[in-house]
């Protein structure tokens, strides 16, 4: 395998600056065509030949689908909401789990729309998607200037809005500073500028505890402040 490796290093280098992928589903196309091609002269070769090719292809296709899983944040929400552990209300404070993927989801109303957001400690502000502030009728204030933000992605402009009210478990807060992020499926968290509004929030034995100055009951009425 080594000698086959350096001669294709040598006599075609331009393999190397093929994607993987794309240069798998090459050699499972040149498979099943050559498959096709001996079924005539070797039918048991042939067929082989095309069995490999096609299974090669299915393994492309099966890893281009986790690629785009593992891009795309929607689904990430999507697959958490499966198995989430529930969050609860103990003494006035909020109880959330650390979710199997190893963040912490909490299940809200915004402006009154059920929505999943994730808490990171690491976002300054609340950061909604397009789709979802959308959805919640949470509008760009045009007054104000747009942010420069920086994703995975790279560098996005992020409009900024204000969230009337948020509600959930005993937590009920209303003109929320937040960003809208280009796009669809994500992010969509709360950042520090929520959780510096509570009273307290802290982490034991991986659940996170967030303790607001007025705990609220769950219900749809929201109360200003938290």
């Amino acid at each position: 395998m080594t000698q086959i490796y350096a001669w294709l290093e040598a006599e075609a280098p331009w393999l190397g600056h093929l994607s993987p992928l794309f240069a798998a589903t090459c050699a499972a196309l040149a498979l099943i065509v050559i498959g096709g091609a001996l079924l005539l002269r070797a039918p048991r070769l042939g067929v082989a030949v095309r069995f490999g090719g096609n299974l090669l292809l299915l393994a492309v296709f099966g890893l281009a689908v986790m690629r785009f899983v593992n891009r795309d944040p929607s689904f990430d929400a999507a697959l958490h909401a499966l198995g989430a552990p529930p969050q609860t209300v103990a003494g006035g404070e909020t109880r959330i789990p650390l979710g199997p993927d190893g963040h912490y989801w909490i299940t809200a109303r915004l402006n009154g729309t059920p929505i999943r957001l994730m808490v990171d400690t690491g976002a300054t502000v609340t950061a909604l998607s397009q789709d979802v502030a959308e959805a919640a009728g949470v509008a760009p204030d045009p007054l104000r200037p747009e942010a420069d933000v920086e994703t995975a992605n790279g560098t996005v402009t992020a409009q900024p809005a204000e969230i009337a009210s948020l509600r959930f478990g005993s937590i009920a807060a209303q003109g929320l500073d937040a960003i809208v992020m280009p796009g669809e499926g994500g992010p969509n968290v709360l950042g520090m500028n929520f959780l510096t509004r509570l009273k307290g929030w802290r982490v034991e034995d991986g659940v996170l505890i967030l303790t607001p100055h007025k705990p609220k009951a769950d219900s749809p009425k929201v109360d200003s402040g938290v």
